[in-house]
């Protein structure tokens, strides 16, 4: 992934590029972004629009697939201000706005960021999967225990997304998340893979 982000950063589309990093819970997005955005080999670093702090609560994947698609990528791709809304979690309510400045790269992380329709407003697009149990465990244990009443709920809207948007398709990179050593069945290399 780091070195396509690199190749990225000696071509014209660098200055503007963008990058989708999605994957069920806890397959390791938010670490991969954060380590993206650190290694990021251009003059400008991109803008990180981390999913999680749109979602409008629990139940809000498609809300904020639709949101990014709308708001962030295709109003940036057709040359119109770009904005995303937080959610603030605490207050389970509709917080501040942030823009987005079109003249940097962009990454987006998050269930949801490789959807059907962004496929074709980004430039590279990352599938993170990781071992159902292992990520599993990251997740709960990161959310210090709230995700684990909404486990259940999201996965059910996470397998509906996926099943109607098939992320994986959309990918250009497939990484996993599982670490080497652990009990759980680990791809031989993870591979870049050409769109189908």
């Amino acid at each position: 992934m780091l070195d396509a982000v690199r190749a990225l950063g000696r071509n014209p589309v660098g200055d503007r590029a963008v990058i989708l990093i999605d994957g069920p819970s806890g397959a390791g997005k938010s670490t991969l972004a954060d380590a993206v955005v650190a290694a990021w080999p251009g003059p400008v670093p991109p803008t990180l629009v981390r999913l999680d702090d749109v979602y409008p609560g629990w139940g809000g994947l498609d809300a904020a697939v639709d949101l990014v698609g709308r708001l962030v990528l295709g109003a940036r791709h057709t040359g119109r201000p770009a904005a995303w809304q937080r959610y603030d979690w605490a207050a389970a309510s509709p917080a501040e706005w942030h823009s987005v400045d079109p003249g940097r790269p962009l990454v987006i992380e998050g269930c949801g960021a490789l959807a059907r329709a962004h496929a074709l407003v980004s430039d590279v697009r990352v599938w993170l999967d990781a071992d159902d149990g292992i990520r599993k465990q990251r997740a709960l244990a990161r959310d210090g225990g709230g995700f684990e009443a909404h486990w259940d709920q999201w996965q059910h809207d996470w397998v509906a997304y996926r099943t109607r948007d098939q992320p994986e398709r959309w990918a250009t990179v497939r990484l996993t998340g599982t670490p080497l050593g652990s009990d759980a069945p680990v791809p031989a290399h993870p591979k870049a893979v050409p769109p189908q």
